[in-house]
């Protein structure tokens, strides 16, 4: 019991820094698309999330989760993807509510996003990828 709890604050601890890497990259790609090239927000949104995914898959099945490498890759990088379109759709909902409904400035509302976003992620990535 104590060394499976010592494995899941480990884990936590390395979602944590995939993740904050992700969202650096997630952030940095939004203010660039936003900003710079001027695309609507919720374009934006999706084009950093989709790209910060890409990184965070990597990272998370070298770095984070056990996943079974015997396992087919196939699969997982389905379920996978998968996880991250449900989290993309949770994602432009919060930013729609957040900034066409509630008029709340796009880099706040990307912060809230992404915390909850990022507990969705991790509770379904360790029931499916595991």
């Amino acid at each position: 019991m104590k060394e499976n709890k010592k494995k899941l604050l480990v884990q936590i601890f390395r979602f944590g820094i995939a993740g904050g890497l992700a969202f650096v990259i997630d952030y940095a790609i939004l203010i660039l698309c936003r900003e710079v090239l001027h695309l609507p927000i919720l374009v934006s949104s999706a084009i950093a999330f989709s790209i910060s995914v890409i990184f965070n898959y990597i990272l998370s099945i070298i770095w984070v989760f056990d996943v079974d490498k015997e396992k087919d890759k196939k699969k997982n990088f389905i379920i996978f993807i998968l996880l991250s379109i449900v989290g993309l759709i949770l994602t432009e909902i919060i930013m729609y509510i957040g900034t066409d409904i509630a008029h709340i400035h796009y880099l706040i509302v990307k912060i809230i996003a992404t915390a909850i976003v990022m507990v969705f992620n991790f509770i379904t990535r360790k029931m499916f990828l595991e």
